[in-house]
């Protein structure tokens, strides 16, 4: 009986602890969660500024019209004290042409009020709590190295060090490996496709600018962690060192632009077998003052510009240039859709491209850039074929992308294109 007591009383000395310990846990984790709750209010703070009027998108998405002063972009310490204004236009040497047939689409269409935002403020997506509690499951960004120590005398093209970020896939056209490289910007006309995505998946197509640890990009991308659906929307990015951010989620980007949200959904996408939609997208660096500039369309509508001051490297020129596709997947996962999810075989009707592929250089002159390759890091998902000069005329430099369909010489008859077709536009294709 003495020894029944003596276990009771042990037991109920464990229980105790163990009650005590439990109910230390779940206070020190409601503590975390106000914790956490107070910070994300604090990040809405930041991102969510006084709008002097909310408007809403055809697709349902409300957007404040913010002072252009009280824009999220200022929050930036190195921007603190700028002298930007709304009316600020860049200094660009850009040629005013467009000698593509394609379909494009005006911009008119995305407001409900078919207006935009007024003079003197800009458009900012409305942020919500569980929006940012979603983004923090965006990856990190690509880890690209590119290895300029292994120079090579004879003029080819130097080996370089190319890695992708784990969960990342990519089937590009690059320029050069050259640090002496100086581009003060770059264009593509790039086809529009709603590849099929799930959970933390990500497909895109995209126009990105890089020296060193800096970069600037723009395209599409259909990615539900950023935006929390799968539609096929605009989307810019920069790193500046260790800092990367998308679209207006941190500051850096300034906007001018009060008709264009850098986040726009495209409602018209290409299908198979049909006339491609495409959009036009350009990254053009100031010649005075060397901020980078974002256009759009074939008449290079001025959207909103990386200032000079945020970067490091990009403060000057870049030295690498790509145009394609990238897509990203948890490990374990299989990889998405890359584009229209066929293999580029040289039917635009069919495969994802990017077109019109030109470079700025120093002097801000646009040039045909056909010293590129092509390079695709997993050939068994994802393929890639340069085309230099498609036609012969200028500004016909295309890139095709895509997978992971199976290629056979069947698919290529079922598109109606020769199993030799491509040879005749002198292609450059990954070696696979």
């Amino acid at each position: 009986m003495v020894m029944n007591q003596k276990v009771m009383r042990q037991t109920f000395m464990v229980l105790y602890f163990l009650l005590l310990s439990y109910n230390g846990v779940q206070g020190e984790k409601k503590r975390y969660s106000e914790l956490e709750d107070l910070d994300l209010e604090k990040q809405l703070e930041l991102l969510n500024k006084p709008a002097v009027k909310t408007i809403e998108t055809t697709y349902g998405d409300l957007y404040d019209c913010v002072n252009f002063y009280k824009q999220p972009a200022f929050n930036h310490p190195l921007l603190r004290n700028h002298h930007f204004h709304p009316e600020m236009k860049p200094t660009l040497h850009r040629l005013k042409q467009h000698s593509g047939t394609s379909t494009t689409r005006g911009l008119s269409t995305i407001w409900l009020n078919g207006e935009g935002c007024p003079v003197g403020t800009v458009p900012i997506k409305r942020i919500s709590k569980e929006d940012l509690i979603r983004q923090r499951h965006i990856p990190p960004p690509e880890d690209v190295t590119f290895d300029v120590q292994l120079a090579v005398a004879n003029n080819s093209e130097p080996k370089r060090k190319f890695k992708s970020s784990q969960g990342y896939k990519v089937a590009i056209a690059r320029t050069q490996n050259d640090p002496n490289n100086k581009f003060a910007g770059a264009t593509m006309a790039t086809s529009l496709w709603n590849p099929h995505v799930e959970g933390q998946q990500h497909s895109a197509s995209r126009l990105k600018i890089q020296k060193g640890s800096d970069v600037v990009q723009v395209g599409w991308r259909v990615d539900p962690t950023l935006y929390g659906d799968t539609k096929t929307r605009l989307f810019i990015h920069f790193q500046a060192g260790k800092m990367h951010c998308f679209n207006t989620l941190c500051s850096g980007f300034v906007l001018v632009n009060t008709k264009v949200p850098i986040d726009k959904v495209y409602d018209t996408i290409s299908q198979i077998g049909e006339d491609s939609w495409e959009d036009t997208m350009s990254i053009d660096r100031d010649l005075v003052n060397g901020n980078w500039w974002l256009l759009l369309e074939e008449d290079y509508k001025q959207i909103g510009f990386w200032p000079q001051r945020i970067f490091t490297d990009l403060k000057s020129f870049a030295t690498n240039v790509e145009w394609g596709g990238v897509a990203y997947s948890p490990s374990g996962v299989p990889g998405p859709p890359m584009g229209s999810g066929l293999f580029p075989i040289g039917n635009t009707g069919h495969e994802a491209y990017c077109r019109q592929i030109t470079i700025l250089n120093d002097k801000g002159k646009t040039i045909d850039e056909d010293k590129t390759t092509a390079y695709a890091d997993n050939p068994n998902l994802y393929r890639v074929v340069d085309i230099p000069h498609w036609q012969a005329a200028e500004r016909q430099h295309f890139v095709l992308y895509g997978g992971p369909e199976l290629f056979n010489v069947s698919d290529i008859l079922k598109r109606g294109l020769g199993a030799n077709s491509l040879l005749k536009h002198n292609c450059k294709f990954q070696e696979y």
